[in-house]
This record gives structure tokens, sequence and C-alpha cells, in this order.
């Protein structure tokens, strides 16, 4: 039963819970790293034989192997898929940069060049559930950012026999169909059916096999996680993601049945997933709480989403929506939808989310698929200093200078003074020695 409580009860650490790795899984993901660097494909090999319970003939998917990909999947939703995609594209480029080059000013001329990454890594993840709305994610705002080469790990999930999977979804080299099919939508260049902490080291460091990268993006479980935290500064990385949640803010008007499947939508998602409604109502959150039970029997993913509703689920009950929205600001959740009537009324109250969606029509599950912004959000709080995935996170900004000999003689006393300040002799003389 989900808990209720009032915003004075309430403590921020109790709710949207960290990525926290344990000694032996931080010590598990060192050795599988190590083992990776100085063993290569022979290690990958074990590991994948040890985790997925296969080795297959090859890691790389050949392009007759996607196009296969594409026949093993239902037409209509190839068809929903590249909606979707349409959908993606056409919002994340709005988010293309340009580079400036600023007029020059007595000698000085300074800019700014936006450059793509030259090679990502996207991991998918595998296992109980499919995800092809990641892989679209993660992929096509690279696709626009202009990255040379996108390759995509992804867990041989089904077996890797193509015989043995022949009536599965996972009909191609042991990796799921419609991961496969959505790689082709989005353009990817190279696929691989490896998974878990030995991929992420793989793409991080390279094997005889698998390619080095310079950044990985993409979900995956704790050990996944762990990994990326691992290899950050070796390559870059879009986040460490935590369990998914969702804050839903409501007065009295708000419909129960429509909250609560909101709910349980983010509950599915982990036994760890977070699910809070915030609302200045006891009416409302008496009959969310009912409702939640009503709805969670019905579902094939209940134990799940139990434990989730048990353990992380709350009602938090304030004395006004102005409160709710200070609570929903302090907590800083991944998902955010506001439950009111005149929902953009209420867009200034927000400074800390993910992503936002307004009005009773708009649940949280048309960003995980389909409406267009990205569904890699920061999780566990972090929306106060983070950004959902974007173009950006695929591209770099460098800067340039240009000085001619008078404009540096102009800066040069103030040059040599902060580095004598400093400390820093020869950074003076690097100055000085060019004045003659």
């Amino acid at each position: 039963m989900i808990k209720t409580i009032k915003s004075t009860e309430l403590k921020k650490n109790s709710i949207l819970q960290k990525t926290i790795s344990t000694a032996a899984m931080t010590s598990s993901v060192a050795t599988i790293i190590a083992n990776i660097i100085n063993r290569g494909d022979e290690a990958l090999r074990e590991y994948t034989e040890k985790f997925d319970g296969c080795v297959p003939e090859s890691y790389e998917l050949s392009q007759e192997a996607m196009d296969k990909a594409i026949k093993c999947v239902d037409p209509e939703f190839i068809n929903v898929m590249k909606r979707a995609a349409a959908n993606i594209e056409d919002f994340h480029r709005n988010q293309i940069q340009k580079g400036f080059h600023l007029p020059p000013k007595q000698g000085v001329t300074l800019g700014q060049k936006v450059t793509p990454i030259e090679r990502i890594g996207v991991y998918v993840p595998g296992g109980s559930a499919s995800y092809p709305s990641s892989l679209l994610m993660n992929c096509i705002p690279a696709k626009i950012a202009g990255v040379s080469e996108i390759i995509v790990v992804t867990p041989p999930s089904g077996g890797c026999s193509n015989e043995e999977n022949a009536n599965k979804m996972s009909c191609v080299n042991g990796a799921d169909a419609r991961v496969i099919a959505a790689a082709k939508i989005a353009g990817v260049d190279r696929v691989f059916t490896i998974g878990g902490a030995q991929a992420i080291a793989a793409l991080a460091f390279g094997t005889e096999s698998i390619p080095c990268v310079d950044k990985i993006t993409g979900p995956g479980n704790a050990y996944v996680a762990e990994a990326k935290r691992q290899v950050f500064g070796i390559v870059g990385i879009d986040m460490i993601a935590g369990p998914s949640d969702i804050l839903i803010i409501s007065d009295a008007t708000g419909e129960p049945s429509l909250i609560a499947a909101d709910m349980l939508s983010q509950c599915e998602h982990g036994p760890d997933s977070p699910a809070v409604l915030v609302t200045n109502s006891n009416a409302l959150a008496a009959k969310v709480s009912k409702e939640i039970e009503v709805q969670l029997t019905k579902l094939p993913r209940k134990d799940i989403a139990r434990k989730a509703i048990d353990e992380f689920g709350l009602i938090i009950v304030v004395k006004s929506i102005k409160e709710a929205f200070d609570i929903s600001n302090t907590l800083a959740p991944e998902h955010l939808e506001v439950f009111l009537n005149e929902p953009f009324n209420y867009l200034d109250l927000i400074k800390n989310a993910g992503s936002v969606f307004l009005g009773k029509f708009t649940p949280e599950a048309l960003g995980d698929y389909y409406a267009g912004p990205n569904h890699t959000l920061p999780t566990s709080g972090t929306a106060r200093f983070s950004s959902p995935l974007s173009v950006e996170d695929f591209t770099k900004r460098t800067t340039y200078t240009h000085f001619s000999e008078d404009a540096l003689r102009a800066a040069s006393a103030d040059v040599i003074r902060f580095a004598e300040e400093e400390g820093l002799t020869a950074h003076a003389l690097s100055v000085s020695k060019r004045l003659g």
C-alpha cells in the first residue's frame, strides 16, 4: 500500500534513490574492465558466455543481418518507429548549435567552433524487456549532431543461434530484432551483440573486434552504470542514471484513475522506481491510493510495480499548489506531470525537472516513445544541475583567439602581472619575449 504523509513529514533523501555502488560491485566491474584491457576478445568471449549463456560466431551484425531484422518485425510497428523517429528528429533539430566569429576589435579576434564527436558508442539494454525507443533517443540526436560513426552494443538476450530463435523477436544473432530495426531507422553504422560491463569496457578501450569510441551513452543496469563511472575520463559519458522516477502535481480536479495509471507506469520500470503524488486534496490522495490497488492487480509486471509502490511510492499532502511546486523543485524529479487546469500558467514555478508533461492528456508515456523530446533524463534529483540528452551532448565547443602585435603589447602588462602574482614566471616570459 502506498504511503500518504503531510508535507511536514517529508524527508528528501528517502524518496529519489541515488545510484550507489557496493564495494563488491565496484571491485567486480574493475576486474572485468582490467580483463578486457589485458585480454581483449578472449575475455569478452568468456564474459559473454558466462553472463549471456552463449558466444556468437561474430559479435558484429552484418548489414544482411540488420536487413533481416526489419523482416522479423511487424510492418505496422516499423511504421510506428518511423513516425516516432520523425518526431524525435523534428524536435532535436532545433538544438543544433552554431559557432561564432566575433568582429575584430583593436587587433583581437575571438570565436568558437562547434565540432561533432567522431565516434560514439550507445548501450541499449536487453534482458526482460526490449528498448528500441532508447536506441532512437540516443542515436538520432547523434546523427543530427554529425557524429561520423555510431556504434550500438546490445546484449544477445535470446541466445546466439539464429535457428534457436527463429520464432522469437531475438531472431538476429541473439539480438532483439526490434532494436536492430530501430538501428536501421536511426542510421546506425555498426551493431555488436555484447552487453554488460564488458561491453562498456570494450567500447572504452577497444578489443580486436570492437573499436574504441570517444563517448558512451545509453541506459543499463547497475553494473553498466558502474562501468560507465569507472571508464569516465578515458571516454565521455552521458550520465550515471539511477532508477526512473515520476512526480505528479494535482489538485482536487485531478482524475484518480489517470494519476494512478501514470504512477504505475513508472513503477513497472523496476522495483526501485519512485512514484510521487503531491496534492492539496486529502480526498484525491485517498482516491488515488485506492485506485493504485485496483490497477496493480491487473498489471503483467505487478510484482515489480507492487514492490516499487510499497517501498518507493508516496503521496504528499500539502497546504497549497505553490508548496507542491516548492517540493517538486527540491526533489528535482526526472518526470514531472502538471495535472492541473491551465497548466502553462505554472511553467514559471518549475525550476528543477528533467522533462515536464502538461495537462491531463499528456501522460509521461508520450515522452518515453513518441512526442519528440528526449527520454534520457537526469534521475535521482540530478535535474538540479543537469539536463536531458540532446544534440549538444554529441558535439564539442572549441574556442579560438588571435591577437595582433599591437594588441599583445596593449595587454602585455596585465598578463605579465597576473602571471607573476601566480608565481608562473615562464608564463610571463612567454609574453615579454615577444615584445623585444
